[in-house]
């Protein structure tokens, strides 16, 4: 499979852009035959900068395909889809999966250990004690906390990683990190190299779908679903679970659908007259197909969203006749319709804005924990336990986690308020071939750092590329100069134990 692609730049000139705009549809069609539609299409997209990068198939030579038609794994896949719960802000880790039983009896001591966070680096702390009991669940004994009574249910589907560390304590570099594998923006995110190396298997739904927290999003915004230096066309689309799924999607004021299908084709073919003497330009493609997706999804994504249509017991199942749980509820429900249409990657964000609108628990741990724990707990629960009920456990990967943790000891002199913490702190995976009922590596004594198999979050990368049936040491971009990879140069291992 050619998974790489050469980039050239070639400067192109705007023309016609007002000018087409204005034209009304009996000229648009009269002229399409007649060459003024490629005029118009080479103006506006000279405009918008689109003209001023080109690529080809790495043998120079080969016409470039639809990008997201569908392609063949390295391997046989145990997942076809990805479900990624993201818990904004760094939920820490020893109040809720890290079971860490001296830190109840050092609770309020003062005790040398070395952290680093927003508040800067010290060698010493004051112990925070956790703030809920831990408890041991299911046939395999996994612990978790009183926060997740419901979760708790499903400890022997779930697969602990609670050794895992990241390369910056700072919210928007380790958000980009644990999105795209780099401390800096610019870089495609997970979703997006899946798209990009899979392809999408339903052409009436974006393949990359992200799902914000009610609040707003998280810090870097849409760089945490960027494509990167890859075509636009395998970057996230935001998704609504409550009113029109996706903004502007409706059709214009006072134009029938049979209209509407007559002005697409008659740019699709003017489009592929222009796309004919420029062989090879992958983001022509991209954007030709985009606008056959966009009104493919008119029909389908408000279906797809349509929530009603679940029954009464799955409804409540999820929580969404309760006011806390509603709205993780509706979005885990939506989710899980999506992957039924063979979405590839989704990804839900839980706590967006700042401070304590999400898990970002710099002042009161108790009160911040207790109010995302409690809006996500039912509806995740229900989305593992309705998974396995349609057979669709097997086949999606679910993954659950923050940025980073928090530390053991508190921030400021009084409260109970935690720093970040990226030595050490706890994920967890389900499902896609996943070996439930596991917990691998290990945290220190008080949960400071990693000390037992640590875990870079490109070990978390390449073993959600390796259930989608991805080697994440071949799959390659070519741009500036290298063969550009998720998890980077050096050779990354799946976490073989979880597998």
């Amino acid at each position: 499979m050619a998974m790489e692609q050469t980039t050239n730049h070639q400067a192109g000139k705007s023309a016609g852009h007002a000018q087409f705009c204005r034209r009304t549809r009996r000229e648009f069609l009269w002229e399409a035959g007649g060459g003024f539609a490629s005029v118009a299409l080479t103006g506006m997209m000279s405009q918008d900068g689109f003209l001023n990068s080109q690529a080809v198939a790495a043998d120079g030579v080969s016409q470039f395909q639809n990008p997201l038609a569908p392609k063949d794994p390295h391997f046989k896949p145990k997942a076809k889809s990805v479900i990624f719960l993201f818990m904004y802000g760094g939920p820490s880790h020893v109040d809720t999966f890290d079971y860490k039983p001296k830190l109840y009896d050092l609770d309020g001591k003062t005790i040398p250990v070395k952290t680093k966070g927003r508040g800067g680096e010290k060698n010493e702390g004051r112990v925070v004690g956790p703030k809920w009991k831990f408890k041991q669940y299911g046939q395999s004994g996994q612990w978790v906390s009183d926060l997740f009574p419901h979760l708790a249910t499903c400890a022997d589907d779930l697969a602990f990683l609670k050794s895992m560390t990241a390369d910056s304590p700072i919210h928007g570099s380790a958000m980009l990190m644990m999105n795209s594998g780099r401390i800096l923006s610019g870089f495609p995110s997970l979703g997006s190299w899946l798209n990009y190396g899979l392809g999408t298997e339903n052409e009436n739904l974006p393949g990359y779908v992200v799902m914000l927290d009610p609040t707003g999003g998280p810090i870097s915004g849409a760089k945490n679903w960027s494509s990167g230096f890859m075509p636009a066309t395998y970057q996230g689309t935001t998704m609504r679970s409550e009113g029109a799924p996706l903004i502007d999607l409706r059709r214009p004021e006072g134009m029938s659908k049979a209209v509407q299908r007559e002005l697409l084709d008659a740019l699709k073919a003017a489009n592929e007259k222009h796309q004919a003497t420029r062989a090879g330009n992958s983001e022509l493609a991209a954007r030709i197909a985009s606008y056959e997706l966009a009104f493919k999804m008119q029909k389908h994504a408000p279906e797809a969203a349509d929530l009603a249509s679940e029954t009464k017991q799955t409804q409540e199942l999820y929580g969404l006749n309760n006011p806390r749980t509603a709205d993780f509820g509706r979005r885990c429900l939506l989710a899980r319709r999506l992957v039924e249409r063979g979405v590839r990657f989704i990804q839900l964000y839980s706590g967006g804005n700042h401070n304590d609108a999400n898990w970002d628990a710099h002042g009161d741990l108790f009160k911040n924990h207790s109010y995302h724990a409690g809006n996500t707990d039912q509806p995740i629960a229900a989305l593992i336990k309705d998974l396995k009920a349609r057979g669709l456990f097997d086949e999606t990967m679910v993954v659950w986690g923050g940025e980073f943790g928090r530390q053991p000891t508190a921030e400021y002199a009084k409260g109970t308020g935690r720093d970040h913490n990226s030595y050490g702190f706890t994920m967890w995976t389900a499902g896609g071939g996943v070996k439930g009922g596991t917990s691998v590596g290990a945290t220190d004594e008080l949960g400071a750092a990693a000390v037992e198999k640590p875990f870079h979050v490109k070990r978390l990368h390449a073993t959600i590329l390796n259930q989608m049936g991805m080697d994440p040491n071949r799959l390659s971009y070519f741009y500036g100069g290298l063969d550009q990879k998720l998890v980077g140069v050096e050779h990354t291992e799946p976490i073989h134990e979880i597998i």
